[in-house]
């Protein structure tokens, strides 16, 4: 199983070109080829889990090129475990789309499969250069994504994601470009062992280039101010597509956990974890505007985008903290948002379909067929995204403020996440009684499909299992906290060491 580190690029770069390729065959081969592939990657991605439970680094060496010359597949137990949490959110969101989101546009399983390979070789790669390439990989590919099913809303939310994304791409480029002029390399372990070394008048201008993809990476997570295009985008997109664009935020995240724990990690000399400054207010006031988001939302899907971006303030609050507590915490929040809201995206749209042509927008409507049984579920994915017993929502907010220390942080962080998740309390009772309790007239559509039901109910359900796992999961996450952190085995794969 020497090459099973490749298999997650290889099992969804060849299905997408097969399926390019075979764009006239019917729509249902097409259809079980594509939910074929993206289910192999869920055994693909346990395997790797194993494998990364040892807590070696392993590496995968294109043409047997060694680093840092060659391009390097990297495997830890953090990028193990969101390959994981990739494959099982895509594969709902794959069954959901078979039930006919996949018709209102061309090529969507080709692209769909071209998104996965974009995320996952973001997980993967330990070279800052193919970072960029399989960012612009997902990106692309998400373009169409974003757009397909046409319609005026979708073309202007995707205006403003292309355009913003394409600035993004150009300043992503050019902090490379600087990092590759100043230090000669763009492998990740070798840029920290060069970091470490640098003399003193390169600090400045590499502490510039280092600030660039904070910004790149702050626009893919949509860390206020640059989180204006999610709640649109999201809302816009079809929600097959808008349940993976929950873990693309995430990507943005763990590119700033990555290169500013290894590249401007404690190890950097001077410029020694020159972001710790910024991401605590960030993420602060990232969770803050989200919430109020919500709380002025007119529309389901836009209240659940808004509830995307309050994650992505709670997630940068953990990793800001730069303990293993809080690495811990925030990786298990990451989980838990990444599956609700990707559940969440699906549910909605069970929702709209029953309430005829108003659809998800936040006012009276007819009747739902299935009030009680949709009802249910909307109740049990609005407790669990809130943060109340006994879902894992609850367990990863208490985690992340145990983690935080007592003094003036604990003073700002546990009234901004507690009021924080009273105000998303409010949002969802509002959106929950309009929705099921202010209806009028007779319903006026069909019930749900089965299959589109289990694929919203199976995401959600991740939050119990991360529940009734939570001593084994716990235990891992925060072996992978502690492996982040020891920066070590990392700068020994340049160093000529055993990873």
């Amino acid at each position: 199983m020497m090459h099973a580190l490749i298999l997650p690029l290889l099992f969804p770069l060849f299905a997408g070109a097969a399926l390019l390729l075979g764009h006239r065959l019917p729509l249902p081969a097409k259809r079980g080829f594509s939910l074929l592939a993206t289910l192999a990657l869920v055994p693909v991605a346990l395997w790797l889990l194993l494998l990364a439970g040892d807590g070696q680094l392993r590496l995968y060496a294109m043409g047997d090129w060694q680093p840092p010359f060659g391009i390097v597949l990297l495997l830890d137990r953090l990028s193990a475990l969101l390959l994981l949490l990739n494959a099982v959110l895509a594969s709902f969101a794959m069954l959901y789309a078979c039930r006919g989101d996949d018709e209102r546009g061309p090529n969507f399983h080709a692209l769909f499969q071209f998104q996965l390979l974009g995320i996952n070789g973001a997980f993967l790669t330990g070279d800052l250069f193919n970072l960029f390439v399989f960012f612009e990989i997902l990106l692309i590919s998400s373009y169409t994504l974003l757009l397909h099913g046409q319609g005026p809303a979708r073309v202007r939310s995707g205006i403003h994601y292309v355009v913003l994304n394409l600035l993004g791409s150009a300043l992503f480029l050019v902090g490379v470009s600087l990092l590759y002029g100043l230090l000669g390399t763009l492998n990740m372990a070798d840029l920290a062992v060069r970091v470490a070394e640098m003399d003193a008048g390169s600090a400045p201008l590499v502490a510039a280039a280092g600030y660039l993809l904070l910004i790149v990476f702050g626009l893919k997570a949509a860390i206020l101010p640059l989180h204006f295009w999610l709640p649109r985008a999201y809302a816009a997109a079809t929600a097959p597509v808008a349940a993976l664009f929950a873990i693309m935020t995430k990507v943005g995240l763990y590119a700033i956990l990555r290169v500013f724990t290894l590249i401007y990690g404690s190890e950097a000399g001077p410029l020694a974890n020159m972001v710790s400054d910024w991401l605590w207010p960030l993420a602060l006031v990232t969770l803050a505007v989200g919430v109020f988001g919500a709380l002025a939302s007119r529309g389901l899907q836009t209240t659940i985008g808004h509830l995307v971006v309050v994650s992505v303030g709670t997630l940068l609050a953990g990793l800001a903290l730069g303990s293993q507590a809080g690495l811990a915490a925030a990786l298990y929040y990451l989980l838990h948002t990444t599956l609700v809201s990707g559940g969440l995206f699906l549910l909605a749209d069970l929702i709209a379909r029953q309430r005829g042509a108003l659809g998800a927008l936040l006012v009276s409507a007819p009747a739902l067929r299935q009030p009680l049984l949709l009802g249910l579920v909307f109740f049990a994915g609005a407790i669990s995204v809130v943060g109340l017993p006994p879902f894992s929502g609850f367990f990863g907010k208490l985690m992340l403020l145990q983690a935080v220390p007592p003094g003036p942080d604990a003073l700002l962080f546990w009234p901004v996440l507690l009021v924080g998740g009273l105000g998303m309390l409010i949002a969802l009772s509002r959106t929950g009684s309009l929705i099921f309790w202010r209806a009028e007239g007779e319903p006026v559509a069909e019930r749900a499909d089965g299959l589109r039901l289990l694929a919203a109910v199976g995401l959600l359900l991740g939050s119990v299992l991360l529940v009734l796992l939570a001593r084994p999961i716990i235990a891992y996450l925060q072996a992978t906290a502690a492996q982040l952190l020891d920066l070590q085995p990392y700068l020994a794969i340049i160093r000529g060491g055993e990873a």
